[in-house]
């Protein structure tokens, strides 16, 4: 299916446009955050669309000036051979999105590993902790301004002096 079909079925299904900000494969579409369950409950149960999969979220730090952080949602539906994604963006500092675990199981990890590595909270999840790092870790290891602490459980933290750290 066409990238112009599913945006003229999502247009159809969330009673509005969603603004395209990809023509690359998959089509990614701007949505509000606020408007994310609603459409997310009317792509899985359209007929046309029948969204049967969440295969990815992902995070992207749009960095400090623009406080804000990417979260990127790649839906599939194998019946109809359809891939294509969802955006939104959240405040950087204390960010929330509402979790999908609700309409799809494979949420839940996601959900925990964008908290644990963005610090993006998931207003709703069943379980939201720390699935990567340790539950006591300092920050979020994939923010720009991530700074490494310098000592956990009295071991000397330096990824400088790491011998397998291309940095160094």
């Amino acid at each position: 299916m066409s990238a112009d079909r599913v945006s003229d079925i999502l247009r159809e299904v969330t009673g509005g446009e969603p603004e395209q900000i990809s023509q690359a494969e998959p089509a990614t579409f701007r949505i509000q955050p606020e408007k994310l369950i609603t459409i997310c409950e009317r792509i899985k149960n359209d007929p046309r669309l029948y969204v049967d999969r969440l295969s990815c979220i992902t995070g992207v730090d749009c960095g400090l000036e623009t406080g804000k952080i990417e979260l990127i949602y790649h839906f599939e539906s194998v019946t109809e051979n359809l891939r294509f994604a969802f955006s939104i963006l959240v405040a950087r500092t204390e960010g929330s999105a509402p979790s999908l675990c609700g309409l799809w199981k494979s949420a839940d990890w996601m959900e925990r590993e964008v908290f644990d590595m963005y610090g993006v909270k998931f207003s709703g999840h069943p379980d939201l902790r720390r699935i990567l790092m340790p539950a006591d870790w300092q920050g979020y290891p994939l923010l720009r301004d991530y700074r490494v602490q310098q000592e956990y459980h009295g071991i000397e933290v330096n990824p400088e002096s790491d011998q397998n750290n291309p940095k160094s």
